[in-house]
């Protein structure tokens, strides 16, 4: 047979965080602490915080009016406050849907590797698409190394001799009418 025993008496007071005063009546619990209602404010101007959600920063409230002021950034993008999550590039920061491609794509850039180019972002293919150095013959962009000759880029495999259109790997070839010639074919 179990006995039942008597609830033990608490003879500690409840105290109020921020006055600590002894709380005898209402009171608010939030953050493991407990206030008089009336002393549940911001930490910064000392509102009273009447949400049931509000914000927290060093284990204390804040109201949104604060947390926007002190603790938010404005987006690189749309200028606007970050309320989630934040991109930080390029020594700004973003939303995650904000942080895109500044080429044709317009992609999220967010999770990806990008190339920044007068302070713009983009990805790989666009960034070679607008600004790598372009083939002398096929006019793609170079983004390997490439050959040096006739004052012109060339991919390798596009660098080719004009009489038998073999790829003209040696250093040593003739110039003649403006193409080149490799030394097999001279």
């Amino acid at each position: 047979m179990e006995s039942v025993k008597p609830a033990a008496k608490v003879n500690e007071k409840i105290l109020c965080h921020k006055c600590r005063g002894a709380i005898n009546k209402r009171m608010i619990t939030a953050l493991g602490k407990t206030w008089h209602p009336e002393h549940f404010n911001c930490r910064h101007c000392d509102t009273p915080i009447d949400d049931a959600a509000f914000n927290i920063q060093e284990g204390e409230p804040v109201c949104s009016a604060c947390f926007m002021r002190l603790y938010t950034h404005n987006c690189a993008g749309c200028k606007q406050p970050i309320l989630e999550r934040t991109v930080v590039a390029m020594g700004e920061n973003w939303h995650e849907e904000c942080f895109c491609c500044d080429g044709a794509c317009k992609k999220p850039l967010a999770s990806q590797p990008f190339f920044e180019r007068e302070g713009k972002p983009y990805c790989k293919q666009d960034f070679e698409t607008l600004f790598a150095t372009k083939c002398a013959r096929c006019e793609k962009p170079i983004t390997d190394k490439a050959v040096v000759a006739m004052d012109n880029k060339w991919h390798r495999d596009c660098f080719r001799c004009t009489r038998c259109s073999n790829p003209i790997s040696t250093t040593s070839f003739t110039i003649i009418a403006d193409k080149p010639i490799c030394p097999g074919c001279l």
